[in-house]
């Protein structure tokens, strides 16, 4: 299997409280990873550092065969979600998708709208994302992440605000990614994704990572 992520031994401390303790493992092409633990067990500060938002403080993180924080400084090529999404309050989601595509220099309006209908939001709406639900911000998340064919998305607890037909369209939906050969990490407090979705699921704790299934 072709290897995409391979963290070696990294560590994280915030001052001197230690949140990553020599985590290490490899990730291949076309698989999900789930990711489980209580808050604050380091999920979200592994992913950080996974994108590189965060640096290590002693460590190695590889994205292919580049090293980050040496060839790359950021994940390239990747859709994330992690904490609360950010988006243009007064446009709609259209909009909010074709200001982002547009900064790539791309534009392809049929291929955004098949974006926003494969979330399930409708791409002729008008109505202002201030005025969306939780789960319509959530869906429109989640389509800016694929919105370019990343080859690895990284999602921190995707399914929230979801209702049970948003979760079963999601759940679809990253399927049909890991078909593909996109790789996916996802960190999830729901079982049943874990359980459906996941290839392999590790377990963070105090820091520690450990394989879980």
């Amino acid at each position: 299997m072709e290897e995409m992520i391979t963290v070696k031994e990294i560590d994280k401390y915030f001052g001197k409280k230690q949140i990553l303790d020599k985590i290490s493992f490899s990730m291949g092409k076309g698989q999900i990873y789930g990711f489980v633990g209580y808050n604050g067990s380091g999920k979200t500060v592994l992913f950080k550092c996974i994108c590189g938002f965060l640096r290590v403080d002693s460590g190695e993180i590889w994205i292919r065969d580049k090293k980050m924080g040496r060839e790359i400084d950021l994940l390239n090529n990747a859709g994330i979600i992690i904490e609360t999404p950010s988006f243009l309050g007064a446009k709609s989601g259209y909009e909010n998708l074709d200001f982002l595509y547009r900064i790539r220099n791309k534009k392809d309006k049929k291929y955004l709208q098949k974006v926003l209908e494969k979330v399930g939001l409708d791409p002729d709406s008008g109505k202002k994302v201030r005025d969306y639900s939780m789960g319509m911000k959530q869906r429109l998340a989640i389509a800016q992440t694929i919105m370019e064919n990343p080859e690895i998305l990284i999602l921190d607890e995707p399914m929230n605000g979801l209702d049970k037909q948003g979760v079963e369209d999601m759940r679809a939906l990253f399927i049909e990614e890991k078909e593909k050969g996109t790789t996916i990490l996802l960190a999830s407090h729901n079982k049943e994704d874990i359980n459906i979705l996941c290839d392999e699921v590790y377990e963070m704790d105090h820091g520690r990572l450990s394989k879980y299934r």
